[in-house]
């Protein structure tokens, strides 16, 4: 994880929470479903994970573990700028308040991070309904207690997608809606260690799926067998809602 960043890490926070035993608040949080038009949804997130792990007397420790950005004076006030949107949120919900208007040019790299965040849950539920789209036969995975493949959960993380190929083999998916990075190696290799120990009877495979494949992300795939590179593009279609269409 890159503590230096100056946006707190969403996938940081869930592996952490976990960590510590709250699977049940982690998935709460990150499943929830938010009933405002506002586009600050990954933050208002953050504000309930710092919440969260103020109210369990772990903020300090996963700052000093995983954003050591929060400790400096800014980001202080990103802390307390999400815990504002959060707070904003509730009284929306209840009435008091409305929707959160206006952004002003230090918040723009947070409403970056929330949009690629949200092109991420995009893409990773399209192809998650579409799996064939990857490779022929590929399926999603249902575990025997009903859980679905998609942001599987694994100790220390969860897995973009879990799927099983037609010979019935584990294959481990982790998306980047942008450039595909060398410590994505890492952590596909871990999910892929765990699968292996936890929920398969042979070596599983694992993909990568990036929009951008560099060249020493690839070299480093050279030497690492069953991991394959893939880079996605996307298309648009419009469908006819109302109205009549014009043709010639």
């Amino acid at each position: 994880m890159d503590e230096n960043k100056t946006t707190l890490s969403l996938r940081a926070a869930y592996s952490f929470g976990i960590e510590k035993g709250l699977e049940n608040e982690i998935t709460a949080i990150r499943d929830m479903v938010i009933e405002w038009d506002s586009s600050y949804t990954s933050s208002l997130r953050r504000g309930y994970i710092i919440d969260l792990f103020e109210h369990e007397n772990i903020y300090e420790e996963f700052k000093n573990e995983y954003w050591s950005y929060g400790n400096t004076t800014y980001g202080e006030s990103k802390k307390r700028r999400y815990l504002r949107i959060k707070k904003q949120y509730e009284d929306f919900l209840s009435g008091k308040g409305t929707e959160m208007e206006g952004q002003t040019e230090e918040e723009n790299e947070d409403q970056e991070n929330d949009q690629q965040f949200a092109a991420e849950a995009d893409l990773r539920d399209f192809l998650a309904k579409n799996p064939s789209c990857i490779e022929k036969g590929l399926s999603l995975y249902q575990s025997p207690e009903g859980r679905s493949g998609v942001e599987y959960p694994v100790e220390n993380g969860f897995i973009d997608i879990l799927a099983i190929d037609q010979n019935q083999t584990f294959v481990v998916v982790e998306l980047k809606v942008g450039r595909g990075r060398n410590k994505t190696i890492g952590q596909l290799l871990y999910y892929m260690g765990w699968v292996d120990n936890n929920l398969g009877k042979s070596p599983c495979r694992g993909m990568i799926i990036a929009k951008e494949i560099p060249g020493d992300l690839k070299l480093a795939v050279q030497r690492v067998p069953g991991v394959s590179l893939y880079r996605y593009n996307l298309s648009v279609s419009l469908e006819l809602v109302t109205g009549k269409a014009i043709t010639n």
